[in-house]
């Protein structure tokens, strides 16, 4: 008859208990004060954008959200945000419409296509891209790509010029236009919507999968009705963050963009402007309130990304259902 292991001294259980308590209230209070430290760094730079921001455009001498122009140190001060919020957006736009698709379409291959002996080196490969610095990008645009797409910018005049958007007005010049910047853009913001993709591709349940194949349905049938459907937050959440650094991005575009202060919907044509570009460029040689006008620039830009990051929040909410939490 064997014998029961003798039962621990209360004493040491109720300590254990006490330990534990303790310890998951340390926890507690560490994620609590990290998170409100988080909401007041992000209070303490919209309110000092703000101020910064409201000492420039009250003294403005134009509507700072129309205007063309940018002469805050004038004697009488003039500029406004209407080419570089075009600019911004614009380039932003036709880099996700880039990116995106082809994102998608390597993150299905690494992981449901490609075997593992390729699979894994690809997606290092990819990985890797995300670390290289941005001047390297700038330098690669300028040095490299903006020659090579003066057949790809003649082409696009010769066959889709009735669309208005790519007519190239002025030809013959070189095409640091923002068109070749959102090119630039889509393959800097590639890597990291790639990477985030595929591991949210990676975390579909497998019985989703082979219920789908067994019913009879293909690769791509099966892709299309349990992989993409699973991954449609992940993807957005991937494409947000992307969007971010597309807007946000700076000395490549710098480097890459012949700029102006003229506002042209021919996306081939020469100049143009982005809110991070012009803040890089002016901020060293401004006055004093011309550094406060580049913070109400600021200021649009940082309000343009709280906006994408919220819609893009509501419209992972509304899909939640597809998440497989409830699987």
């Amino acid at each position: 008859m064997t014998s029961s292991p003798p039962a621990e001294p209360q004493g040491r259980v109720r300590r254990s208990r006490i330990d534990s308590r303790i310890g998951d209230g340390i926890f507690f209070n560490l994620s609590r004060g990290s998170g409100i430290l988080l909401l007041v760094i992000m209070a303490a730079i919209a309110g000092f954008l703000a101020y910064r921001s409201w000492l420039a455009v009250s003294k403005d001498q134009a509507n700072f959200f129309t205007t063309f122009e940018w002469s805050p140190d004038a004697a009488k001060p003039v500029f406004g945000i209407a080419v570089l919020a075009f600019g911004t957006i614009v380039s932003a736009v036709i880099a996700m419409a880039i990116a995106v698709p082809v994102a998608i379409g390597i993150a299905l291959f690494i992981s449901h296509y490609a075997p593992r002996r390729i699979a894994q080196p690809f997606a290092y490969l990819v990985d890797l891209l995300a670390a290289v610095p941005s001047i390297v990008y700038g330098l690669w645009g300028v040095l490299f790509l903006v020659p090579h797409m003066a057949g790809l910018t003649a082409w696009m005049d010769q066959y889709l010029g009735w669309t208005y958007v790519f007519k190239q007005t002025q030809v013959g010049v070189s095409p640091r236009n923002l068109f070749t910047v959102g090119v630039l853009l889509a393959i800097m913001i590639l890597p990291i919507i790639t990477a985030v993709t595929r591991e949210v591709f990676r975390q579909v349940p497998r019985a989703h999968e082979e219920a789908a194949l067994a019913l009879g349905a293909t690769r791509w049938e099966m892709i299309r009705t349990a992989v993409l459907p699973f991954g449609r937050p992940g993807i957005i959440s991937a494409s947000m963050l992307g969007l971010g650094r597309a807007l946000g991005e700076t000395i490549a575009v710098a480097t890459v963009l012949s700029t102006s202060s003229v506002l042209s919907l021919h996306v081939l044509d020469l100049g143009g402007g982005t809110f991070a570009q012009n803040i890089a460029l002016k901020f060293g040689e401004a006055m004093p309130f011309g550094r406060d006008a580049l913070m109400a620039s600021g200021l649009v830009l940082f309000v343009i990304t709280l906006v994408v990051n919220g819609a893009a929040r509501l419209i992972i909410a509304r899909r939640k259902e597809y998440s497989g939490a409830n699987a």
